[in-house]
């Protein structure tokens, strides 16, 4: 090898090692942001299941356990075969949204919001706030007001969150019962009327 090619090979190899280096730090840093923007459009667009999509700041349950002949979205067919989905993304943006789930009777279910960094920013659930119905103020990082009496308060680092909920089916004959409880979890917005916040449906 001639010295010429020496040199080539040195100035090359620092500047191959930068870019690889730099390329290697994005994917890192980006690739949650990435899965999060994706999945969250799937769910918005109804997951292959709801021709009209979910709107935002709704939630959206599934009535049967997942299966290939349900849908041919990614997100259906690697779910679990013993909870039933609900779910939606949130923009905070414009307020609070107010967390609504109900008595499940013992029942395991969890609902789970994620940021776009896919960090998990709460569950709700029997395992971490138990089985009885109740209501969690979910705000943005921003948001100040008073929080309603009887409200736990969750504060999300970002305006955008993605939930997705789960209800525990006990096999064929219980979906029924859980689809009606997964129907009951639910957002509804957060107003000031009449200088009192309460939920608005």
């Amino acid at each position: 090898m001639t010295l010429s090619a020496y040199h080539h090979l040195l100035v090359f190899a620092p500047v191959a090692l930068v870019v690889w280096a730099t390329g290697t730090f994005a994917f890192i840093y980006f690739q949650p942001r990435i899965f999060y923007t994706g999945v969250r459009r799937v769910v918005l667009r109804g997951m292959g299941v709801k021709a009209d999509g979910i709107p935002v700041n709704t939630f959206f349950a599934l009535a049967a356990l997942n299966s290939p002949s349900m849908s041919k979205s990614a997100l259906i067919l690697t779910g679990n075969r013993d909870t039933l989905y609900t779910g939606g993304g949130l923009d905070l943006s414009e307020g609070p949204q107010v967390l609504h789930v109900p008595d499940t009777g013992g029942r395991y279910y969890s609902v789970e919001l994620f940021s776009p960094w896919l960090d998990v920013v709460a569950i709700v659930g029997r395992r971490t706030t138990g089985s009885r119905a109740g209501e969690y103020l979910i705000s943005g990082p921003q948001w100040h007001g008073a929080v309603p009496e009887g409200m736990t308060k969750i504060v999300s680092p970002s305006n955008s969150l993605l939930v997705i909920g789960r209800v525990l089916v006990d096999g064929d004959g219980d979906v029924s019962a859980a689809y009606d409880l997964a129907k009951q979890i639910q957002v509804s917005k957060l107003s000031r009327v009449s200088g009192t916040l309460k939920p608005e449906t």
